[in-house]
């Protein structure tokens, strides 16, 4: 089943990509257990949650409304890990780290339609993800990458096919 959204507004931005957010929930500081959930169109398959920017909302407010809604968890809102660019899909996820301190029994995807979620390990999410969500493996990618490394103040934009933020629009050195 599919989620209908009645009512929803696709917010673009500058360049004509919409706008999404989304969180990587991890079980604590150690980032070592992600949850995903059931994808709306493929329940036997796990993608990140996230969706649509709203009209005058914050990515990061957007980000902790689509994990409450679809994973029915909620948390503190840590770092924001980039904006991950799908040209392919003209879209631009910005995404979090939340630390889930609350699992709720019910939530609004589980009773509507029958959303599920479940912790993986980092190894098991990207397995999970390339079965149907290829590009969401970047953030986790990029997951790792930010803890070993100090965090910017300002999000980077991470093209789908590059897994090292690149800043918008010059070229890196190697191009």
């Amino acid at each position: 089943m599919v989620k209908e959204k009645p009512n929803s507004t696709r917010i673009y931005d500058k360049d004509g990509f919409r706008r999404r957010a989304a969180c990587i929930c991890v079980r604590s500081e150690a980032e070592a257990e992600v949850l995903l959930v059931t994808s709306s169109r493929r329940p036997e398959l796990w993608i990140v949650p996230g969706g649509g920017v709203e009209p005058d909302e914050e990515s990061s407010l957007t980000a902790t409304r689509e994990v409450l809604e679809e994973a029915g968890v909620v948390g503190k809102l840590g770092r924001c890990l980039g904006v991950f660019e799908n040209s392919e899909h003209m879209h631009r996820t910005e995404v979090y780290v939340m630390i889930v301190t609350q699992e709720l029994e019910e939530w609004e995807d589980s009773k509507t339609i029958g959303r599920k979620r479940q912790w993986f390990s980092i190894e098991d999410a990207l397995s999970q993800l390339a079965l149907h969500k290829p590009t969401q493996r970047h953030y986790l990618q990029q997951l790792r990458h930010s803890k070993l490394s100090s965090s910017s103040s300002t999000p980077t934009i991470i093209a789908e096919t590059n897994t090292t933020p690149t800043s918008s629009p010059q070229k890196s050195p190697s191009s």
